[in-house]
């Protein structure tokens, strides 16, 4: 794995990130020497051509990450394949056209736009599919041996299972207690059969996950393959790596206490609040004109309200209030109080589904950005209703308001919403994994695919 924007991101994807980069860009230059009258290196260099076709190619490789691409590389379709490629072409032909009615010096020439995408179109899904079909069975695959078989663990070997271009394979696990198997992962024996195992099938990766019971873990062995050059890690560790938050199961307090890079570091979130009310003006001028069409929908669809004001939990466990869109009916917690907000909930207006699905609601919380409430990036703010429950049930809960929360964060974009206490626990664990490794680079990363969460429609309930 790359680790990049602190996130352990898969070698395979990397690369083919790279390559699809270069054969796009091949497809356009070499279609030069067929459709200009001046040399390619003329046109690239003191033309400016070099800037639009940049242009186009930014605009493919968008449109391939958001088909998701770049997150499921394993031709499952091949027509599918080939209609998503087509699509991102279509969407670079019209931003071409749209082109040609400015001023703007970027327009491609026409049948340099052509040939080049007709180019892209044959040889990128011939690519993926031979990708598909060898290059990620061979590339960087690691064979993982599990010394336990913790639930941590058996989460582990489900992502591998599920995600084979992550590059490592669950060859087995050592166990003492007889227990129900991992599917497609055999038990090798007892702890005793380290080293035989080991000499046999000679791993790559050796993830500890024996849990608690760390009197009978064979220190002096593990560290003597150590040595050899065995890769050795705890669960946790390896748990962080595949799924991207933090095993609240093996979470010890001394690992939070002891940690170097958990908690906020005053510089970052010195930077944080700058980039983000930047951020946050920013947007609250352009969608100004949105947010009028939107209230006056509000106002004009059911009655009540146009903001829905909201007391929330904030940094350091302070309240505040959040606005937002009102997406339900007036009053819709009058006889029930508060409650968890339900798929398909029946309090959702028509209209706030829509507003909901496009993440509209949301909008207003740039003010609360702007008043320093709250950050672009971070864990959502609950209720305190909520909070002093969850607090109570689910250990490690009060550590989220160690940052300030955010309209956007990590566990929004990888988890659904949720609305019981083991999605909670899953949140928690990506907002753990955020506090962590929290940077501006991880925060880039999360407002770049905030905006393909929201193109898509996803997540929001």
């Amino acid at each position: 794995m790359v680790r990049l924007f602190r996130v352990h991101l898969p070698a395979n994807t990397v690369a083919l990130f790279a390559a699809d980069t270069i054969l796009v860009l091949f497809c356009f230059v070499f279609s030069l020497y067929f459709t200009t009258n001046v040399a390619p290196r003329v046109y690239l260099l003191d033309d400016g051509g070099i800037w639009r076709v940049f242009l186009v190619e930014v605009v493919i490789l968008l449109g391939l990450y958001f088909h998701d691409l770049y997150q499921e590389f394993r031709v499952l379709s091949r027509i599918q394949l080939v209609q998503n490629v087509s699509v991102t072409l279509g969407v670079a032909f019209v931003l071409q056209s749209l082109l040609s009615y400015g001023r703007w010096n970027l327009l491609l020439p026409k049948w340099d736009m052509v040939f080049g995408s007709v180019g892209v179109l044959i040889l990128l899904p011939a690519w993926r599919m031979a990708f598909s079909a060898s290059i990620s069975q061979t590339v960087g695959d690691q064979s993982v041996l599990f010394l336990g078989a913790s639930q941590s663990a058996r989460d582990i070997m489900h992502r591998l299972a599920a995600r084979p271009e992550l590059g490592w394979r669950a060859m087995g696990y050592l166990d003492d207690q007889a227990g129900e198997e991992f599917p497609g992962v055999p038990c090798l024996g007892p702890i005793d059969n380290l080293d035989p195992v080991v000499t046999q099938h000679r791993p790559d990766r050796l993830v500890v996950a024996i849990g608690e019971h760390r009197n009978g873990l064979p220190l002096e062995r593990l560290l003597d393959l150590r040595a050899t050059g065995l890769q050795i890690e705890e669960t946790a560790q390896t748990y962080e790596y595949v799924l991207h938050r933090v095993s609240t199961r093996d979470l010890q307090l001394a690992d939070l206490i002891f940690s170097s890079g958990f908690g906020p570091r005053p510089h970052r979130m010195i930077l944080q609040s700058l980039y983000s009310w930047i951020v946050a003006a920013i947007l609250a001028v352009v969608t100004l004109p949105i947010m009028a069409i939107v209230a006056v929908l509000v106002k004009l669809t059911s009655p009540g309200p146009i903001f829905y004001r909201q007391t929330r939990t904030g940094l350091n466990g302070a309240p505040f209030v959040l606005y937002k869109f009102r997406s339900m009916t007036h009053d819709a917690e009058a006889e029930t109080g508060a409650v968890w907000s339900l798929k398909d909930d029946p309090r959702v207006t028509p209209l706030g589904r829509w507003l909901r699905r496009l993440r509209l609601d949301e909008l207003p919380q740039l003010f609360n950005v702007l008043r320093g409430e709250m950050s672009m990036v971070g864990p959502r703010p609950e209720r305190p209703e909520f909070v002093h429950v969850l607090q109570a049930q689910i250990p490690y809960y009060a550590q989220r308001h160690a940052v300030k929360p955010g309209i956007t964060g990590w566990a929004q974009i990888n988890h659904k919403y949720g609305d019981s206490i083991d999605d909670t626990i899953v949140k928690l664990e990506y907002d753990l994994y955020y506090i962590k490794h929290g940077a501006t680079s991880l925060d880039l990363y999360i407002l770049f695919h905030t905006f393909k969460t929201m193109l898509l429609g996803r997540g929001a309930q």
